[in-house]
């Protein structure tokens, strides 16, 4: 009896771990566009693989691949024909042991030239397109990281690294959010494997809203 019960309560956890991991939070989702053109052909694969700038973005603990001199990255794309913009850039920084990296990432993804009509009929009914204004609404990431080698062996390595994540979103003059967020990464290199782990807004990015709307 006890196992039966044992494995019910198993089957309904696994249920209910299907069920959260269905359920996406599309505050953020600008996030998940990718960065570089190498990961982004790759997909996941990239949190074992990146060694490089991007980094950052993918797993933190691949920075330790940037060696000797700074790496820099930019990037731009364009989506639904040119409507939505995203941009990003990073700047990896190795420190003189050899050991750690220091990197910044930028993100934005952003629909610009917005028309605002608010007052483009005057008081008298009359239609003004001279009063048709436009606005931006962007989505800004700045990613702070840090990685560090643990073990850096011929035949193996390892590394950890984290991100600080500052979330800024802008909608024109109507409404500004701040957010914040914790992301960790491990890399593990073995002969010719490589395995990587990144965990993604530890603290739960949450924005906090303001707005500056009128009666007018």
């Amino acid at each position: 009896m006890k196992s039966k019960g044992l494995i019910a309560f198993l089957v309904a956890l696994i249920a209910f771990v299907n069920a959260s991991g269905q359920f996406r939070k599309y505050s953020n989702e600008f996030l998940n566009i990718g960065a570089g053109a190498r990961g982004l052909g790759m997909g996941g694969a990239q949190v074992a693989s990146v060694a490089d700038g991007t980094a950052g973005y993918w797993n933190p603990a691949g920075l330790v691949g940037v060696k000797d001199y700074p790496s820099l990255h930019l990037m731009h794309a364009e989506y639904f024909a040119g409507i939505g913009k995203y941009d990003y850039a990073s700047l990896a920084i190795p420190l003189h042991d050899e050991k750690r990296v220091v990197g910044l990432s930028l993100l934005r993804f952003a629909v610009d030239d917005i028309p605002n009509t608010l007052f483009l009929v005057e008081p008298d009914g009359s239609i003004n397109y001279n009063n048709i204004k436009t606005f931006s609404s962007a989505d800004y990431a700045f990613l702070l990281s840090y990685a560090q080698k643990v073990k850096d062996d011929d035949d193996e390595k390892l590394s950890f690294g984290g991100n600080v994540k500052i979330i800024h979103r802008k909608v024109g003059s109507f409404a500004t959010a701040w957010g914040f967020g914790i992301d960790a990464g491990v890399r593990y290199q073995k002969d010719n494997w490589s395995f990587g782990v990144t965990a993604r807004d530890l603290t739960t990015t949450f924005n906090a809203w303001s707005f500056s709307f009128t009666e007018k």
